[in-house]
């Protein structure tokens, strides 16, 4: 895939690149909508979302305005907070019977009450767009050809943009979630690169750091990452997104990466906001058209087995 200048912007104090998430994500966004069109009708996207945490709703809401925006057919399944496991499972049973919907995404954290893992398994693995049952979990890290979950994704289009062979390469990530730690460095491993997991128990993870060429960070820690960990001229790539308080009943949004420090000694840095999320919903739409791609293929041999 590739990328004009057009995502990176570039100051004079600054020495690192700053990648401009959203103007990658357009790219992105483009690429999908051009499959999209060469299908037989559009792809369909179903979400499901429980409670009224207001964070997952704007998430939810700018997935939806965005697939819209792309021509997509997207629908949003609201339960209450106290819906429980049986209903939820409902809701993914319902877009699993349905062949307009091509793409299933339950919205996380799940309350405490509901298993997330059996919430995952229930969803048709054709449909996994978020890429969380078991089955394209263990496609990933086989190498096979599934369904990827999207942030992690988002992160190696940016990646490669910046550099398309990892061959070599020394990777860190911190982070070991099934959403995007686990993934994020089975991707890397693929890509030829040496990848080194951390997470919490993990000794001398500074250190550990220092060595990295790249390094992703997602754990949803403000500021962990100083300026005297990064490597200079490494890639640093922050998934991190926590609301932090600044009074008067407002927030801000923060990542994992002390960015002030960090822009001094990166190569190339992804900002908190504008970085990966935007990257984490393009990819969602570019999975679902696979989705679509794959699905419409299948019904299409199934017509001609029956005739």
């Amino acid at each position: 895939m590739s990328r004009g200048s057009g995502w990176i912007v570039q100051t004079g104090e600054m020495s690192a690149t700053i990648v401009d998430g959203r103007k990658l994500a357009n790219e992105v966004v483009l690429e999908a909508m051009e499959r999209a069109s060469t299908l037989g009708r559009r792809p369909g996207l179903g979400v499901v979302i429980v409670g009224n945490d207001p964070a997952s709703q704007i998430y939810v809401r700018g997935k939806q305005k965005r697939a819209q925006e792309a021509g997509f057919l997207a629908e949003v399944m609201e339960l209450p907070a106290d819906a429980g496991e049986a209903r939820v499972h409902e809701a993914v049973e319902a877009f699993n019977a349905r062949e307009d919907i091509d793409g299933i995404l339950v919205q996380l954290p799940l309350p405490e009450d509901v298993n997330t893992l059996r919430i995952m398994a229930a969803i048709d693995p054709e449909k996994d767009v978020d890429g969380l049952h078991t089955l394209n979990a263990g496609r990933l890290v086989q190498g096979s050809d599934g369904l990827i979950p999207c942030t992690p994704l988002g992160c190696m289009t940016i990646i490669h943009s910046v550099m398309p062979d990892l061959t070599g390469v020394h990777a860190v990530v911190i982070g070991n979630s099934n959403i995007v730690g686990k993934p994020m460095a089975s991707l890397l491993l693929a890509e030829r690169a040496t990848v080194v997991q951390t997470h919490i128990h993990t000794r001398n993870i500074e250190a550990i750091c220092r060595e990295a060429d790249v390094l992703v960070t997602a754990v949803g820690k403000p500021g962990l990452v100083r300026g005297s960990w990064i490597k200079p001229g490494a890639i640093v790539i922050d998934v991190g997104t926590t609301r932090v308080p600044v009074g008067d009943g407002r927030y801000r949004v923060r990542g994992d990466v002390a960015f002030e420090e960090a822009v001094e000694i990166a190569g190339t840095i992804t900002p908190v906001p504008g970085g990966v999320g935007p990257m984490t919903i393009a990819c969602l739409l570019s999975n679902t058209v696979k989705a679509s791609a794959r699905r419409q293929g299948m019904q299409r041999k199934a017509r001609v087995v029956a005739d």
